[in-house]
Order: C-alpha cells, then structure tokens, then sequence
C-alpha cells in the first residue's frame, strides 16, 4: 500500500471483487481513477479486479481500514461489501446483523476518524417489505422489510444518514431492484458460488451446470402466479455508482435512491427468455420461499434527474443475452 497526497478521487471500493462492485472497478480505471478494492475474497474473485489496487481483507477489521483509509488517502467510499441471500437471511439473521450492520458501523467509524468526506452505499430494494397496492416504490415508500437481509442494510442506512448528519459527510444510497446480466464486454461477470440470482441460475442450467430450476412459488397474486421483479443491468447498475461519485464530487447533498427501470417481469417470463435465447433446461415448481414479496418495482425518476444517470441496457434480452454469454466463457474454463 503506498501513500498517497489526499485528492479527488481516491476510492476505497469495500467487495470490489465480487459482483457488483468488480464492475464499478473496471469504470472506475476507464475514467482513470484509482480505487483500492477491500475483499476478504470469500465470494469474490481475485481476477475481477481489473484495475487498482486489491488489499485481501474484511471491512469490519477496524486496524487494516484505519491504515489503508490514511495511507491511500481515501476521500470516497464505496461500500459493496454485504451477504445478500435473502432466505439465508431468514434463517441466518445475526450472520446477516453481523456482516451487514455491524460491519458497516465500523466503517462509519474509520471514516469519520480518517477524515472521508463522501460514501456510496449500495442499499436494496429489500428495505420496502411488501408494498401496497402495485408493487411500485418510489424513495419515499414505506421501509417495512420482511427479511433480515432487509432490515439490515435499513439499519446500515438509519446510520449512515445520522453520520453525514453529524460529521459533515456526504452520501448517496443506491438502492437496488434485481440486479442481472454481465460485462458486455466478456471481461467480468456474475461468479459468486452457489448463486441464487435467477437469471444466473437459469444460465447455468442451460450450459449444463445445474440439473434443474426451481420457482419458488406459483400462487403469488400476479398474472402469471410468479413473483415480479424490475431486473437491472449490472453495468447500468455500475455506471449510477460513477454518476453519484460525480454528482457528490460537484458538492451534491446527501439522497437516498432507487435503482431500478421502472417495470417488472415475472419469474416465468424471464425463464422463458432464457429458454429461447439458450436452451431448453428442467424447471421444479415449489412452495414460495419466506421472506419473497410477491411483486417488487422501481419508480426510478429521480435517479436521472439527480444524477443524470440513462441506462443503456434496458432490455432483458440484452441482460440475458450477456449472462449467458458469460456463463459459457465460464463453462469454456471449467468453472
């Protein structure tokens, strides 16, 4: 690690090698900024990291963030690292406490110690519980969440904002709807193990990886008797992580807000996506899972208008198209 003159941008990217965040890492060394990735590698890959610098390591260890924050000199945050599974969560909540919660406290409090002036948290849809009515939030929904998962990054939120409010720290809160697809480039994708992301799972039956897919669920109130859900290009996802880093670079106030593209599709709409634009694969119809809302969309206006973010992926054929894609590079390695 070496040390560094405090200027904009030095990024510390908690989870950068894991999903979502090594796609926010490739932006960020495009628009050639220098980001530090924090991963203790357990659902991470080393090789996601395209650019920067990785320190193998947890974001709860209070000494290693205190150092790397002030030898790197650290001004944004970008914080991914999460356990995001959400019936795990049920039967799991204090891994979930711990990891999500606990360990983002300890966060706020290096970066308030190291003198970090601005964070992007990657929040979830999940905070919202089981709207009323459509299924349809906007940011100022009622946070009712159903599982620990949920409540776990509320609680992370309720936080940050009483940090920001406190010591002067600026903060964007993404909150993500179903976050799918990969690099379409081939460089990166979806590689966490034992996914539970549908369309990664659907992917993986096609190129013979899993025997089957299971719906959880057929009797939910929606047309088909699937759960709905807005599902959003990773990359699209990535570029609103460098539009807030922007926007919070031009002195932007503290918001909380969604990430999504306004409209859904059902589980059995998505399979059936894959289904034609991969191949045919066993599905297992069972019982819903607990904690799953029946319906869940973005009312997603304001994160353009604040941030000026335009997605460019918007298509689930496109997001399919990409997991696949990937999910084939993979199965080419072996893995």
């Amino acid at each position: 690690i070496g040390t560094k003159n405090r200027a904009m941008n030095n990024i510390l990217v908690t989870g950068g090698a894991g999903y979502i965040g090594s796609h926010v890492v490739k932006l960020l060394g495009q628009a050639g900024m220098h980001a530090v990735t924090l991963d203790n590698l357990s659902k991470g890959q080393r090789d996601a990291v395209l650019s920067g610098t990785l320190v193998v390591g947890d974001s709860g260890d209070r000494e290693l963030l205190l150092r790397v924050l002030r030898e790197e000199a650290i001004d944004t945050v970008m914080h991914f690292a999460a356990f995001t599974i959400v019936p795990e969560s049920v039967s799991e909540p204090l891994k979930y406490y711990g990891n999500n919660t606990c360990a983002t406290r300890n966060l706020l409090q290096c970066c308030v110690e190291a003198g970090v002036s601005q964070l992007v948290f990657s929040s979830t849809a999940a905070v919202y519980g089981i709207p009323p009515g459509d299924g349809v939030c906007d940011e100022q929904s009622s946070t009712v969440p159903i599982n620990p998962y949920g409540t776990s990054k509320l609680m992370s939120e309720l936080m940050l904002a009483d940090v920001c409010r406190a010591h002067g720290m600026r903060a964007v809160i993404l909150r993500y709807f179903n976050v799918a697809g990969s690099d379409p480039d081939g460089e990166i994708g979806q590689s966490t193990p034992g996914s539970t992301l549908l369309i990664k799972v659907a992917a993986e039956a096609v190129v013979g990886k899993r025997e089957h897919v299971q719906v959880f669920g057929t009797d939910y109130p929606t047309p088909d008797g699937t759960g709905i859900r807005d599902y959003i290009h990773v990359t699209d996802l990535a570029n609103a992580h460098v539009d807030a880093l922007h926007y919070l670079n031009r002195g932007g106030a503290s918001v909380t807000l969604n990430c999504g593209y306004g409209h859904g599709y059902s589980v059995r709409e998505v399979l059936d996506t894959v289904r034609r634009l991969g191949g045919a694969f066993k599905i297992i119809e069972s019982p819903r899972r607990a904690g799953d809302p029946p319906s869940l969309t973005a009312r997603a206006d304001r994160v353009k208008q604040v941030l000026g973010w335009q997605p460019r992926y918007d298509s689930l054929d496109t997001i399919v198209e990409t997991s696949m894609a990937w999910e084939r590079k993979l199965a080419a390695r072996g893995k």
